[in-house]
C-alpha cells in the first residue's frame, strides 16, 4: 500500500505561486426538473430513473444508458458511490437516485455486489428507505479508527482536537492516566480505507444542501470532510481552513477517482445542512449533473444564496470560498461566466 502524503500551504497562496494556469474549457452542468418526482417527501422511484438516465446520457453525449456509464468506469474498475446520509429520513441522498446509478453500472457489465455505496455514518439511513442487500450492492460506513489507512495520510499546518473514532485517539480503558488535551491533539488526517484502497472511481452523488461550517456541503465536501479522521479543524470557514478542502479534493486519492458528480435537490435544504433541518428546505425536484464539481458546486451554491435572501438568511458564500480556491487549484471552473447549465430535458 503507498504512502499518501499531502502537506498543505495557504490554497491561495499556492495557487498564485505557480503563476498563471491555463484557462480550463467552459464547463457545462445539467439539470433535469420534473415536479412528479417527489411530492410530500415521497419520491417517484420510476420518474427518478428516468432522471438519472437522462443526466447520463446528456452528459456523455450517448444514446445507450449502458454505452453512456461505460465511458465513465471501465470493466476492471472497483467502484464507489458516495452518498450524503447525514440528513437522515428526509435529506439522505435518495435511494431510488442511487438504485437508478446501480441499474445503469449493472447495464454497462459490473457486477451489483461490487459496487460500494458508502459515507462516513449511516445513522437513519434504513429511514431512508436502504436496506442493507437488498439492492445486491454493499452499503458501509466507516468503522472508526480502523476504517481509516494509516499509510494514507495528509498534513496541514493546524492542529486538531482528536475524538474517539479517529487512528491515533488515545483514551483511557482504566489501565492508563488520562491523556491531557494537548496529548490527544494531532496536525495528521487520514483518509478512510473505503477511499484510499477499495475503490478506484467514484460517482459523488451529495445532497443539495447547505452547510452550517463550510458554506455548502456539495460535491467538493461530499468527499473530503466525510472521508477523513481529525476533520474538524477544516470546518473553520476562516484562515487555513478556508481553502482545505480545496487541497484535500486536489490529492490522486479523490481528483483523479471522481468520475461523475449528480446533486441531489430533490429536496434542497438552504440552512442548518447537513443535517435535518426542514423549515428550511422546499421541494426542488432537481437533478444535477456534472463532471465538472467546482462549476456545479457554483450552481448549487447560487441557488441556495437566493432562498436565504428570500428567508432574510445572511450569505455563506464567505464560508465557501474554497470553492473559488478549487478554480484556482485548476480542480474545475468557479467563474459563472465560464459555466453553461443546460436543460435534460424530462
Amino acid at each position: 500500500m503507498r504512502n499518501v502524503a499531502l502537506v498543505f500551504l495557504c490554497a491561495i497562496t499556492f495557487a498564485q505561486a505557480q503563476g498563471p494556469r491555463p484557462t480550463p474549457a467552459p464547463s457545462i452542468v445539467y439539470a433535469v426538473h420534473d415536479p412528479d418526482a417527489i411530492k410530500d417527501y415521497e419520491a417517484n422511484p420510476r420518474v427518478l430513473h428516468t432522471m438519472v438516465d437522462r443526466l447520463v446520457l446528456v452528459a456523455t453525449g450517448q444514446s445507450e444508458v449502458a454505452k453512456a456509464w461505460a465511458t465513465l468506469v471501465s470493466p476492471n474498475d472497483k467502484i464507489g458511490i458516495k452518498i450524503s446520509a447525514a440528513g437522515g429520513e428526509l435529506f439522505t441522498t435518495h435511494h431510488d437516485v442511487v438504485k437508478a446509478i446501480v441499474d445503469g453500472l449493472a447495464a454497462a457489465g459490473h457486477s451489483r455486489g461490487s459496487i460500494i455505496v458508502w459515507d462516513r455514518s449511516l445513522g437513519g439511513i434504513k429511514d431512508a428507505g436502504y436496506r442493507p442487500g437488498s439492492d445486491g450492492y454493499q452499503l458501509k460506513a466507516i468503522a472508526p479508527r480502523d476504517g481509516y489507512d494509516a499509510k494514507a495520510v495528509l498534513s496541514a499546518p493546524f492542529i486538531g482536537k482528536l475524538v474517539w473514532g479517529d487512528l491515533e485517539y488515545q483514551g483511557n480503558k482504566g489501565k492508563m492516566p488520562l491523556l491531557s488535551d494537548t496529548e490527544n491533539t494531532s496536525n495528521l488526517s487520514h483518509f478512510s480505507r473505503i477511499l484510499s484502497t477499495e475503490v478506484t472511481k467514484i460517482i459523488n452523488v451529495p445532497v443539495m444542501s447547505s452547510s452550517e461550517t463550510n458554506g455548502i456541503a456539495g460535491c467538493l465536501y461530499n468527499v473530503t470532510i466525510p472521508n477523513i479522521d481529525n476533520w474538524r479543524r477544516f470546518t473553520q470557514g476562516f484562515g487555513f481552513g478556508a481553502g482545505s478542502i480545496a487541497e484535500i479534493y486536489s490529492t490522486p486519492l479523490i481528483a483523479k477517482k471522481v468520475v461523475f458528480n449528480v446533486m441531489d435537490g430533490l429536496v434542497a435544504q438552504y440552512a442548518g445542512g447537513p443535517q435535518s433541518q426542514p423549515n428550511y428546505a422546499l421541494h426542488h425536484a432537481t437533478l444535477y449533473a456534472s463532471k465538472d464539481p467546482v462549476a456545479l458546486d457554483i450552481v448549487a451554491l447560487k441557488r441556495l444564496e437566493e432562498w436565504r435572501a428570500r428567508s432574510s438568511l445572511p450569505a455563506i458564500g464567505h464560508m465557501a470560498d474554497y470553492v473559488k480556491v478549487a478554480g484556482q487549484l485548476g480542480l474545475g471552473n468557479s467563474d459563472p461566466n465560464r459555466i453553461e447549465i443546460k436543460n435534460a430535458g424530462r
